[in-house]
């Protein structure tokens, strides 16, 4: 169980966009997360004819690693470390400050 899902809200908090906020899209399996409108790189594209796609720069929101994000608790507003634990037959998220579960 990872400590980041799609659709999280998390804040940045080492890198160039230190201090944005995002949604996660997507969680790879080598540690690293795409966060939307974080990370942002310019692709140079070549016109295809055959597919019909057209040149030019393109902006690509590129991985950053999950060590450099951190989840936003909605009662604080801040980033929050993130722990688990077992509650029944479950294992379950929760904020280390408050101790309230993320997916309440």
């Amino acid at each position: 169980m990872n400590r980041l899902r799609k659709g999280d809200e998390v804040i940045v908090i080492a890198g160039k966009d230190k201090g944005k906020r995002g949604s996660v899209s997507s969680v790879m399996a080598n540690g690293k997360v795409v966060v939307d409108g974080i990370n942002l790189v310019k692709k140079h594209t070549r016109a295809n004819p055959m597919t019909g796609a057209q040149g030019g720069i393109v902006s690509k929101e590129m991985p950053i690693d999950a060590s450099n994000v951190a989840l936003v608790n909605p009662e604080t507003n801040e980033a929050d470390k993130v722990g688990f634990r077992v509650e029944g037959e479950a294992k379950i998220r929760f904020f280390k400050s408050t101790g309230k579960a993320v997916d309440a």
